[in-house]
């Protein structure tokens, strides 16, 4: 049976009709563009006998101006198209699809190994020492309930005060792989707007609340150090996502343990080019890369 949304999206079967996973199936990773590839370089560091899809729907990048249905819609197709790849595991690698659709998914898929990620907001709150941190994050992220609502609940518990930034196009400098290497760039000045205010008013930690983000952590860094001499800690929630996905494999049986070739496999709804290029200038990777229209 093949399901479709108002809008004319195919999600592909059923989920009832689904074939139950096996420890030998792929984990599937997706992300609007390339970001989510800082998410995945945590789970083949923590579970390096899996196979891997790595999905860039870069075609619809960013996310974070579309409406939060145009945001579900493609994460359910997504996702559809993963499972009928026969994956075993869904990895949602990009904050604004996760607070805009985690919760469909899970209605949709309620059997499947589904993890998303947040911004850092609790483990920020751990290690301030003012009690006051910037989130650096999209604007459809800083938008959404489940941040606003994570940021009520965490204010509450530990007193913190969250100042939110949003980076309007910081997520296209990077999908160019412009990473503010030099900093008279485009990239570096975006960075210095966006993060000087924020040192202004006082913070002493920065939430890195875009998967995108960590690939210009260095220039964040060299941004803040411009500004003080403080220690400004980052936190970057990729591992914790790592450490979550394997939990919830052992969980239900399915982490593979014996692989001499772990695979690995991208798709974009872009170009080839671009995700090729993202591969081996980020992560130092060759995989093969097709096309795909979803």
């Amino acid at each position: 049976m093949t399901v479709t949304l108002n809008n004319g999206v195919k999600l592909g079967p059923d989920p009832a009709g689904l074939t139950p996973a096996r420890s030998d199936a792929p984990i599937g990773v997706f992300d609007s563009g390339v970001g989510g590839l800082s998410v995945l370089r945590h789970i083949r560091a923590q579970l390096p006998q899996e196979d891997l899809i790595y999905f860039a729907d870069s075609a619809y990048a960013p996310y974070g101006d579309k409406t939060e249905q145009e945001v579900i819609d493609r994460s359910l197709a997504i996702a559809a198209y993963l499972l009928e790849q026969g994956a075993k595991a869904l990895v949602v690698a990009c904050n604004t699809a996760t607070i805009a659709a985690i919760k469909a998914l899970r209605a949709r898929y309620p059997a499947l190994p589904i993890v998303g990620v947040e911004p850092g907001l609790k483990p920020a709150a751990s290690i301030s020492r003012n009690g006051k941190i910037g989130v650096l994050a999209t604007e459809r992220t800083l938008r959404g309930d489940k941040l606003l609502a994570l940021r009520k609940q965490v204010s509450a518990a530990t007193g913190a005060t969250f100042v939110l930034q949003p980076c309007i196009g910081l997520v296209e400098c990077i999908e160019q792989c412009a990473l503010g290497s030099d900093p008279m760039d485009a990239t570096s000045a975006m960075l210095e707007r966006y993060i000087a205010p924020l040192l202004a008013q006082g913070v002493d930690t920065l939430v890195l609340g875009c998967t995108h983000y960590p690939f210009v952590q260095d220039a964040i860094a060299r941004t803040v150090r411009a500004h003080t001499q403080e220690a400004i800690p980052l936190i970057d929630t990729g591992e914790a996502v790592a450490r979550q996905l394997a939990r919830l494999l052992d969980a239900a049986s399915l982490r593979r343990i014996n692989n001499d070739a772990p695979q690995l496999q991208g798709y974009t709804t872009a170009s080839v080019e671009a995700l090729a290029k993202a591969f081996a200038g980020l992560l130092d990777l060759q995989p093969p890369v097709e096309h795909l229209s979803v």
